[in-house]
């Protein structure tokens, strides 16, 4: 086996559990190559000081600029604000090194675009981390729409809603300034993500977008509460998507269904180690509903857990994201999503914008 020097922009949130799935991929998929956590940056060298303490990286770095031009760093793992992507895959591309970035890939749309050429351009492994349509339930379902156990696809609902700010009575933060930190530029994107992958492209959509707290202690709110979109699929089903920050009682309401002409199925991200199907076959008075619960015999489960209906958590989709990136750059063969994955995601937002500016449905950008 190879060691590989990984360097991790950011130790927030998704740093840390970056930082973590590197620290265990080995273990849980015996991968060919090895990560070393070789260097952390952050806001401040006190901040990616303390980072390296708590999780464990060899060296700090004085910040993201020193990070991808250190010779040890040979992997490069975006965790950072979203305003930040381009700049620092831009410079990662230019010396050859593989970037792994956390979604939405850029702050806009623009971002992707110059993302997705700069990737190509220098021919380095790249990907985004839409973890959610990682779980065992959600590869098993992909599984069973490809493979026509459902049927023709006639339909798909989907919706991605927390409800962090629910209250309007909480104060007002980044998170409710800029457009790439909305609801669209935030939550959206894993669910049109999940729909791409159950479904295929999206050609055009009909978007509304609202902010519904406009004011808040400390401040104006200038970017969306909750989104919605009816959209055509490529393959002629009809859709709709949902997101929202504001969902009272949801706390990660990553939810689809997906209805085609020999069955159905379901799921829920806040119950995430069940698929529901239902299959119109048998006797009508036995049908419905069944669940299954995730065990060995599903996809990425058995290198965690031996027992079925034990399940997996939040902690081991980002370690199945460390596995295929680490593959990736081992095979030099590209690994599902890439950066052009993730510029599907963004024109598919900028598409809602674009509806609900116009007032109309809005034709889907070409990939």
């Amino acid at each position: 086996m190879t060691q590989i020097g990984i360097g991790i922009i950011g130790g927030g949130y998704m740093g840390k559990a970056h930082a973590v799935a590197y620290a265990a991929v080995g273990a849980v998929f015996d991968t060919g190559l090895r990560p070393r956590l070789e260097m952390v940056a952050a806001s401040s060298p006190a901040s990616a000081e303390r980072y390296r303490k708590a999780f464990g990286f060899a060296r700090a770095a004085e910040d993201w600029q020193a990070l991808v031009a250190d010779n040890r760093v040979e992997a490069i793992v975006i965790a950072s604000p979203q305003e930040t992507h381009r700049a620092i895959a831009e410079a990662a591309f230019a010396l050859g090194k593989p970037v792994f970035c956390e979604k939405p890939l850029g702050a806009s749309l623009a971002d992707a675009e110059a993302m997705v050429a700069a990737a190509e351009a220098a021919g380095a492994v790249n990907m985004i981390g839409f973890n959610y349509v990682r779980t065992p339930a959600t590869q098993y379902a992909r599984q069973l729409i490809a493979e026509g156990v459902i049927g023709e696809v006639t339909w798909f609902r989907g919706e991605h809603t927390e409800d962090f700010l629910a209250d309007p009575d909480l104060p007002a933060t980044w998170r409710t300034s800029g457009d790439a930190n909305g609801t669209v530029g935030d939550l959206a994107p894993h669910m049109i993500n999940a729909a791409l992958a159950l479904m295929g492209p999206i050609t055009k959509v009909m978007g509304e977008v609202e902010t519904v707290h406009r004011t808040r202690p400390g401040g104006e709110v200038t970017n969306d509460d909750q989104a919605q979109m009816m959209c055509r699929f490529a393959n002629g089903a009809m859709g709709h998507l949902y997101f929202s920050r504001i969902a009272t009682g949801r706390k990660m309401g990553y939810i689809y269904e997906v209805t085609g002409t020999k069955g159905a199925v379901r799921f829920n991200q806040e119950d995430q180690n069940a698929l529901w199907l239902y299959k119109a076959d048998g006797a009508e008075a036995e049908r419905g509903f069944r669940q299954i619960l995730t065990g060995p015999a599903h996809p990425d489960y058995l290198p965690f857990c031996q027992g079925p209906g034990h399940g997996t958590g939040y902690q081991d989709q980002i370690i199945i994201e460390a596995r295929d990136f680490l593959q990736a750059i081992e095979s030099g063969a590209p690994k599902w999503p890439t950066f052009r994955d993730g510029l599907a995601v963004s024109r598919v937002a900028q598409a809602i914008r674009a509806s609900h500016a116009g007032g109309g449905w809005a034709t889907v950008q070409d990939t």
